[in-house]
């Protein structure tokens, strides 16, 4: 069966209404659960109303996707914002968070290192560059974007 998420993602695309874009399509196990979860912003953020709207006009569509890719034990639709601490999944993701704070967590350790945060300085689609502040001094790390298990945008204080 093909990857729930590239299926939902390519059916529902182009029925999000403008000015709203879909951001990320995420299936992933909540406790007993399986929650898709549909992730929706537009310039200058969502509000939750906007998201409860979103919600109708998507849950229809999820029906109409044949061969059904979901489990017959069913799943949790979740609408929502990316949020102030958006996950970074694609490369646009990554392109469009350089100069923000991110947080990374490696499939393996890099400098004896698992999760690194840093200022995202530079992606050149295959690699990104962080300036990491350790203990007093900035140094420079580089990432394989193959090594990254998972990445999302922090908030700084």
């Amino acid at each position: 069966m093909e990857d729930i998420v590239k299926i939902v993602e390519d059916f529902i695309t182009p029925f999000i209404p403008l000015p709203f874009k879909l951001f990320a399509v995420e299936w992933e196990k909540v406790g007993a659960d399986m929650v898709l979860r549909i992730l929706v912003d537009r310039t200058g953020g969502i509000e939750l109303d906007e998201t409860a709207e979103l919600s109708e006009v998507i849950s229809p569509l999820l029906d109409k996707i044949k061969p059904d890719p979901f489990p017959a034990e069913g799943y949790l639709l979740e609408v929502a914002s990316p949020g102030a601490e958006r996950p970074l999944i694609k490369p646009e993701h990554f392109e469009g968070a350089i100069g923000e704070y991110i947080f990374v967590k490696l499939y393996q350790k890099i400098d004896g290192e698992k999760e690194i945060s840093g200022d995202l300085t530079n992606f050149d689609g295959a690699q990104l560059t962080l300036d990491v502040l350790d203990k007093t001094r900035h140094k420079t790390v580089e990432i394989s974007l193959t090594a990254v298990a998972k990445a999302q945008t922090m908030v700084k204080f």
